[in-house]
């Protein structure tokens, strides 16, 4: 999956564009726990979500 697909999805599910690349982050993050991602493909957008700046909401903590 791509950044654009992910962008896509995200709009089509939410019927919104993100919020911010943090909420992007997050997003993606509830699709892996839901096996809905494989763990290669989450690995590649999480660091490139993450080398973007994002940040996780489980950081905040």
């Amino acid at each position: 999956m791509s950044i654009f697909e992910l962008i896509t999805i995200y709009e089509m599910e939410r019927n919104q564009p993100p919020e911010s690349i943090n909420g992007l982050l997050d997003f993606y993050q509830r699709k892996y726990i839901n096996s809905e991602i494989d763990l290669n493909e989450y690995r590649k957008v999480y660091y490139y979500l993450y080398r973007q700046g994002a940040i996780s909401s489980h950081e905040y903590a």
